[in-house]
């Protein structure tokens, strides 16, 4: 029975049902945070929702992945890597946007969706944990998953000084930061990416 293919299927299942359930909670999370992030104006939520919109990405991408070659995978994860990138770039420029024509950020909207950001990410660790040394596409999974738990206490962490300063730069800054997390994420996610490809290809050169 060692050689049925057995193995390979039930991890292929696991995966698959990893992913599907962090791709429907970072769903869910990206359109809640983006709708309270527009009625808060608040630069740090809308940064985490776009953060939540990168994950889900990475999570279909990776379903797509599940028993397809290292190839595949390497390739998929260098996908989810870009579109992070695109978007860590995207918040940087709604910072600035911000920070030249202003905002007054809701400090009270912004501690209670980061407190279930918080929630809801945590939830996804543990939901991935077992599969954070696994291929190329579940360790980007971790990886975002556990970039999403710094950005979101960031997220409840400027609503408190929001609050206790009375001012908007608080806001902007732990935005700032989110990008960040956001672009070293994307480089990290790359970098492991690139290294699994060249990997391969020297597999394949011993091989030959």
């Amino acid at each position: 029975m060692s050689g049925c293919g057995c193995e390979i299927e039930i991890k292929d299942q696991e995966q698959k049902a990893v992913l599907y359930w962090l791709l429907g909670i970072n769903a869910v999370m990206f359109i809640i945070e983006m709708s309270v992030g527009f009625i808060a104006d608040s630069t740090a939520l809308i940064a985490d929702s776009l953060d939540m919109l990168a994950d889900a990405v990475v999570y279909g991408v990776g379903i797509y992945a599940v028993g397809k070659t290292i190839v595949h995978k390497a390739n998929a994860a260098k996908v989810s890597g870009y579109f992070q990138l695109a978007l860590g770039l995207l918040i940087l420029f709604d910072i600035a946007r911000r920070a030249t024509f202003g905002s007054e950020p809701e400090s009270m909207l912004m501690m209670s969706i980061g407190c279930v950001a918080l929630v809801a990410n945590v939830i996804c660790l543990a939901i991935i944990r077992k599969q954070k040394n696994g291929e190329v596409h579940m360790r980007a999974s971790w990886i975002f998953s556990a970039n999403d738990v710094i950005a979101n206490m960031g997220v409840i962490l400027a609503g408190a000084m929001v609050y206790l300063f009375d001012t908007r730069w608080p806001d902007l800054v732990i935005g700032f930061i989110v990008s960040i997390v956001v672009l070293r994420g994307a480089v990290l996610i790359l970098k492991d990416a690139r290294q699994e490809l060249r990997e391969n290809s020297s597999k394949k050169g011993e091989i030959v």
